[in-house]
């Protein structure tokens, strides 16, 4: 194992932890300004296989939800994609610092499962949710996922575990998986 990969797993250590002392929301409203996602590096290599793989168009509206600080529009940016937007209610500060486009909204996911995105009419051809989507409390989890289908036609998960597990009863279908260094790639389509 390289150094990195220890400092990988220390800082996922730490922000395990970190969940655990102060809870997902207070952690994010706490440190959210200088979130990074330790597992940055591995996310550039998944993204590249999946825009592959799945046959992603750069002319594909994109909505990187629960953007962190930018690694998944930053890496899209490199491969040609031009419209991305990203939402976070914790990180905008650590986005906009980094991507340099401000943040499209600071919807947290229960607002979500409230309709928000809906309301905004706002329509994207995917909906990316990288190392996010397991940490939506079960509750919120089915009302989320079928929001999320009003807006978007295709959905992909990035997940550091086997969480979440999507019913096809939310609108939902999943059409392949990949994984790659413990990273998980989920690529659904709604089933209409």
């Amino acid at each position: 194992m390289s150094n990195e990969d220890d400092d990988n797993e220390d800082e996922d250590f730490a922000i395990r932890h970190a969940y655990e002392k102060y809870g997902v929301n207070g952690y994010y409203s706490q440190y959210g300004s200088d979130y990074r996602n330790p597992h940055e590096a591995r996310l550039k290599i998944i993204v590249h296989q999946l825009v592959e793989k799945w046959n992603l168009k750069p002319t594909e509206r994109i909505l990187d939800l629960a953007c962190g600080s930018g690694e998944i529009t930053l890496i899209l940016r490199q491969l040609g994609f031009q419209y991305i937007n990203g939402i976070d209610p914790y990180t905008s500060e650590a986005y906009e610092k980094r991507t340099g486009n401000s943040i499209h909204a600071k919807w947290t996911f229960e607002q979500i499962a409230d309709g928000c995105l809906e309301s905004e009419g706002e329509f994207y051809d995917i909906i990316i949710c990288s190392f996010a989507a397991h940490l939506i409390q079960p509750s919120y989890l089915p009302l989320v996922m079928i929001q999320l289908r009003f807006v978007a036609k295709k959905l992909i998960i990035l997940t550091p575990h086997k969480r979440p597990q999507l019913s096809p009863e939310w609108g939902w279908i999943l059409k392949d998986e990949f994984v790659h260094e413990r990273i998980r790639a989920r690529l659904y389509t709604s089933d209409e």
